[in-house]
C-alpha cells in the first residue's frame, strides 16, 4: 500500500486573504460542510485572534463540523495561542498551528528579532500549545529563504517541545522544484528527530509553481500538502488543492502516493468558493475551469468520440463535472425537472433554498429559450444558502441615456419598514445614475473599488452576471447579481453589499480577517 498524503485546505483562512474577499460566517460555515464532503484530513478554519468574527466562525465549525481535523492559526504569541485554543478545542480533533518568521529579512525588519530569541519563541510557544493539546503544528514562515542550518534548528527545537507536524512553507512562492524538493530533503536528514512529526508544506504561486513545488515536496518526502480551493489567496494565490489532489491521484505511477479525497465534490466545491469569494475562475484553469474537458480542434473532438482518454487524462465524473444531462430545462419545466438537474449539478438545498431558486429559475425561464448549467450557477450564487438578510430589496429601477442625453434612474426600494423609498439621480453613466439614486435612498456612505460583468452564457438572450466590491467604515462587501437586463443586475448587486455591509454592521462582525 502507498504512503498516505494528508490534505490541509486552507480556503477559510489563508485563501480569505485574497485581496478584496470577506467571508461571512454563514460563507465559511457552508464551506466547510463542503470541505467535510470533500474528505479532507485538516480544515483551517481561520485565524482567532484577528477578530471576534473569525474567532466566533472558527468556534463554530470546530463544533459542527465532524470528521476533519479542526486547525487555528495563531502567532508565535501566547494570546494568540489561549485564543486559537478557545475557538477550536470544541472540534473532534483540534489543532493549534503556530508560526514565526525565520528568514534574515523578515527576522531583522518584521520581528526585530535574532536567531537566539526565535528559538526560544518557539520553544516557548510550541510547549504552551502542547499542553492544550497533542496536535501542534509548526511552521517557520519565509523557510524558502532561511538559511537552512537555521530551518532545521528551529524545526528540531519545535519537534522537542511537541511539535507533530512541521510545515515547511514557500510563503512568497520564491522557490523552485528542484531546490524546494532538495529542502525537504535535507528536512527528512538532517532534523535529528523528524521521526516524531509529519512533514508538510504550503506554497504560494508568485512565479506560477506552486503545485509543481508541491508535488516535488511529495516526492521527498512530505505527507502533508497545504492549499486552497481554486488556488486562492495572498498575492497570485496559494497551490491549488484540486491540482495537487488530481496529480496525485492521476500519477500514482510517478508519485507513489494516494489521498483519501472524494474527488467528485471538486467541481461542486470550487463552484461554491467562486460564488463566496467573487473571485472568477479562469476558464482555462486546470481540473475545474470551464475548459478544463472542452474540445474544439476538429481531430481532438474526433478522438474523444471514438475512445475518452484520447485526449482526457481524467474522466471529468472523477471530479464532480456533471454530464450534459438529458432534461433540458424551459419554462415549462417544472419542480421536479429543476430538483433533478440540481441533484446531476451535486447541489443540496432546503425546502426554502429550493423555492427561492426555483422562482429565480422560472424569471429567467421565461426570458429564455432553455436554462443551462452556467444559468443554474448564477442563480444559485444568489440564492442559495450563503442568501443574507436583505434589509432593502429593489422594487424598480428605470433608466433613460443616450450619446445626447444625461443619464438618470429612477429607482424605488423597498425598505427594513417595508415601505416603499424612491428617488432619482443623473450619473457619469446609466450604472453610476443607478447606484447614485440608490445611495440617495439608503443613504450608507461607501466607495465603489470592483464593478465587473460577463455573460453567464452565450446569445442576445444570455443572463449578465455582475460583481462588484464596496468599502465601507474599513470593511470590504462583495455584491452579485445576474439577470438578463444588466441594469438590473447592477442594482441588484449593488444592493447585496449594501446588505451586507448593513448586516455586518447590525451584528458588529467584521468584514475580514487578515
Amino acid at each position: 500500500m502507498s504512503d498516505k498524503v494528508y490534505i490541509f485546505d486552507t480556503t477559510l483562512r489563508d485563501g480569505e486573504q485574497s485581496a478584496g474577499v470577506g467571508f461571512t460566517i454563514e460563507d465559511k460555515l457552508e464551506v466547510a460542510r463542503h470541505l467535510q464532503r470533500l474528505n479532507v484530513d485538516i480544515i483551517e478554519a481561520g485565524f482567532p485572534v484577528s477578530s471576534p468574527g473569525d474567532l466566533e466562525a472558527v468556534s463554530l465549525i470546530a463544533r459542527e463540523i465532524k470528521g476533519p481535523v479542526i486547525a487555528g492559526l495563531a502567532r508565535a504569541a501566547i494570546g494568540d495561542i489561549d485564543a486559537c485554543w478557545q475557538a477550536v478545542r470544541h472540534a473532534e480533533t483540534p489543532r493549534i498551528h503556530v508560526f514565526i518568521s525565520t528568514s534574515d529579512m523578515h527576522m531583522a525588519h518584521q520581528l526585530r528579532k535574532n536567531k537566539e530569541d526565535v528559538i526560544e519563541m518557539v520553544r516557548a510557544t510550541v510547549s504552551h500549545a502542547a499542553k492544550y493539546t497533542s496536535d501542534v503544528e509548526f511552521s517557520p514562515m519565509d523557510a524558502s529563504r532561511s538559511d537552512p542550518e537555521f530551518i532545521f534548528q528551529v524545526v528540531e527545537a519545535a519537534i522537542a517541545e511537541g511539535a507533530t507536524t512541521v510545515n515547511i512553507p514557500d510563503t512568497v512562492g520564491y522557490a523552485i522544484p528542484a531546490e524546494f524538493g532538495n529542502l525537504i530533503k535535507q528536512v527528512s536528514e538532517r532534523v535529528s528527530n523528524i521521526h516524531k512529526a509529519r512533514i508538510s508544506i504550503h506554497c504560494h504561486n508568485d512565479l506560477g509553481m506552486a503545485v509543481a513545488n508541491s508535488l516535488a515536496g511529495v516526492l521527498n518526502g512530505a505527507r502533508q500538502v497545504e492549499g486552497t480551493i481554486n488556488g486562492i489567496g495572498e498575492r497570485a494565490g496559494n497551490a491549488s488543492i484540486e491540482e495537487v489532489i488530481m496529480a496525485i491521484r492521476t500519477r500514482p505511477d510517478f508519485m507513489g502516493v494516494h489521498t483519501d479525497v472524494n474527488t467528485r465534490e471538486l467541481y461542486g466545491l470550487s463552484r461554491l468558493v467562486e460564488r463566496v469569494s467573487g473571485i472568477a475562475t479562469q476558464s482555462n484553469k486546470a481540473i475545474v475551469g470551464k475548459n478544463a474537458f472542452r474540445h474544439s480542434s476538429g481531430i481532438h473532438q474526433d478522438g474523444v468520440l471514438k475512445m475518452r482518454e484520447t485526449y482526457e487524462i481524467m474522466n471529468p465524473a472523477d471530479i464532480g463535472i456533471p454530464a450534459g444531462g438529458t432534461i433540458v430545462l424551459t419554462k415549462v419545466s417544472g419542480r421536479h425537472g429543476l430538483r433533478s438537474r440540481l441533484d446531476d449539478l451535486g447541489v443540496s438545498l432546503s425546502a426554502e433554498e429550493f423555492e427561492r431558486v426555483f422562482e429565480a429559475f422560472k424569471d429567467v425561464a421565461d426570458r429564455r429559450d432553455e436554462v443551462d448549467d452556467r444559468d443554474l450557477e448564477a442563480i444559485l450564487s444568489e440564492q442559495t444558502s450563503v442568501h443574507i438578510a436583505e434589509q432593502w430589496t429593489l422594487d424598480l429601477v428605470q433608466v433613460s441615456a443616450g450619446d445626447h442625453a444625461s443619464p438618470t434612474a429612477t429607482v424605488r426600494l423597498i425598505g427594513p419598514d417595508g415601505a416603499l423609498h424612491s428617488d432619482a439621480a443623473i450619473g457619469s453613466g446609466p450604472v453610476d445614475a443607478i447606484y447614485q439614486a440608490i445611495n440617495r435612498v439608503m443613504g450608507v456612505q461607501n466607495e465603489l473599488t470592483e464593478f465587473s460583468v460577463k455573460s453567464v452564457t452565450e446569445g442576445i438572450d444570455a443572463q449578465g452576471e455582475v460583481t462588484i466590491r464596496i468599502e465601507a467604515d474599513g470593511g470590504v462587501y462583495t455584491g452579485r447579481a445576474a439577470d438578463t437586463d444588466i441594469l438590473v443586475a447592477s442594482a441588484r448587486a449593488y444592493l447585496h453589499a449594501l446588505n451586507r455591509h448593513l448586516n455586518a454592521v447590525t451584528s458588529r462582525e467584521p468584514a475580514k480577517s487578515m
